[in-house]
């Protein structure tokens, strides 16, 4: 599907859909936004920091004959969150489709882990996907179901990881706010389905991301790493791009409320493989 939808003059799967991504000034969205944005959506590149970053994903978004512009906003803030998804309806019109990307890690052993590294993964990480969230539901109830655009009154993807499943030592606040975002996912899904509002994750594995540099960036951290991912490669941001996207088409109207796991086959626990 990847090879298909990439062609020049293929279906422009979200054609006429309006996008919301946060954290889209690099790493996976970054490549999310653009991706959207070539599928046909016009697309916010929220930000919190590197306004030049953002403007070049707008730059790059533009270029497919689509509407885009960059908003910076701290997504664990609430008037920030309302503000910029207010601005998006007043310039675009409305949100079609939300991917609550914005995420960091503030790592550290669980006794040396101050209260402000765990409050803010999960204020960014949580909290911040629960804001966005709400606000785009406002509108979707609002517009309700637009048939010529898309069979759903509004899509979220929440983007979660690999560790809403996989303990993380050294990693609590990462992991917890993670398994939060999964529950909160299933809720609002079963909460929102019966509008036409599809709520579903993403989950991606090790990914080369600058989040992450230090798993990858030497031969012996790749190797260490690769050791985790049965089939062979580390991900590429643009791996999560692709499945956001057809996540966010109609392709998969009937799937709701579901997790899809991008990681090469890290879930599979790859340790067991030869006995444990």
């Amino acid at each position: 599907m990847r090879g298909v939808a990439r062609e020049a003059g293929s279906v422009r799967l979200l054609s006429g859909q309006k996008a919301l991504v946060t954290g889209a000034n690099s790493g996976i969205g970054r490549a999310t936004a653009i991706r959207l944005g070539r599928a046909g959506a016009d697309v916010v590149v929220n930000y919190v920091a590197d306004r030049t970053a953002a403007e070049e994903v707008v730059k790059e978004i533009q270029g497919f004959g689509v509407r885009a512009y960059a908003h910076e906003a701290d997504v664990s803030q609430e008037d920030q969150v309302v503000r910029m998804v207010s601005r998006m309806v007043d310039e675009l019109g409305t949100i079609d489709v939300l991917v609550a990307n914005a995420g960091l890690q503030r790592d550290a052993p669980i006794a040396s882990m101050s209260l402000q590294e765990w409050h803010t993964v999960l204020e960014v990480n949580l909290t911040g996907q629960f804001l966005c969230a709400r606000e785009a539901v406002k509108e979707f109830r609002r517009r309700g179901v637009v048939p010529d655009v898309s069979r759903a009154a509004g899509k979220i993807i929440c983007m979660s990881s690999v560790h809403q499943v996989i303990p993380w030592a050294g990693h609590v606040n990462y992991a917890s706010s993670k398994g939060g975002v999964q529950m909160m996912m299933a809720t609002l899904a079963q909460e929102l389905a019966p509008e036409r509002i599809r709520v579903n994750a993403v989950a991606p594995g090790a990914i080369r991301t600058p989040i992450n540099r230090g798993a990858w960036e030497t031969d012996e951290a790749e190797a260490g790493l690769l050791k985790l991912i049965p089939y062979g490669r580390i991900g590429e941001p643009e791996d999560i791009a692709d499945a956001v996207l057809v996540m966010a088409s109609d392709l998969l109207d009937y799937v709701v409320g579901t997790t899809l796991y991008v990681d090469g086959g890290m879930t599979l626990f790859p340790g067991f493989a030869t006995g444990g």
